[in-house]
């Protein structure tokens, strides 16, 4: 690079070399980041203005990945299809060392960035959820707010099994969290 010029660096190239980081490590360490992508960590800041919105991002984004696999390999419709989805989603993401060892080591960070701020991962999960409950019942659903409330009771219940150790509970029975699920869903 010539003496005194800068690397012009998207968000979007930020959050895929971020992704890569949080897979090696279950962290995104912002001065690693920035090294990696050749820039310095007053331009990383500059292109992402913080860690958890940059968190966030990423966590959303391989959970996203997560999401459409799930969807794929769906079965069924109605209420089966969307616990299936459900399901095979939070197998994959229980299985995920680097997601563990993120919730293990920064459990602040983590309670932040997945329920707190408008970026949070889960009012990405609840307008995703929407989109689920929508093409598996293969009709329009609850008009307007109805279908977005089960989405985010539904979304809850699932974050209250995935994440129970992380706010503060210990974990509880799956076979009650699918009760509490299905039971939402059937409305």
């Amino acid at each position: 690079m010539v003496d005194g010029a800068r690397r012009v660096v998207t968000r979007d190239q930020v959050v895929r070399a971020a992704c890569e980081l949080f897979l090696r490590h279950g962290a995104v360490d912002m001065e690693r980041l920035a090294t990696a992508l050749a820039i310095s960590r007053a331009t990383l800041y500059r292109v992402v203005r913080g860690r958890d919105g940059l968190l966030g991002d990423v966590l959303w984004l391989l959970a996203d990945r997560e999401l459409v696999r799930a969807r794929q390999r769906r079965a069924h419709d109605g209420v089966e299809g969307v616990l299936e989805v459900t399901r095979c989603f939070v197998d994959r993401l229980r299985a995920a060392a680097p997601f563990r060892a993120f919730l293990r080591g920064e459990p602040d960070t983590a309670a932040r960035v997945l329920f707190g701020g408008c970026d949070a991962v889960h009012r990405r999960a609840v307008r995703a959820q929407e989109r689920i409950l929508l093409e598996v019942r293969g009709e329009p659903g609850p008009p307007g707010p109805a279908l977005g409330q089960v989405a985010f009771l539904y979304v809850r219940i699932v974050e209250s099994a995935l994440y129970a150790e992380l706010l503060g509970g210990t974990p509880l029975d799956p076979d009650l969290v699918e009760r509490a699920a299905r039971t939402v869903l059937r409305r």
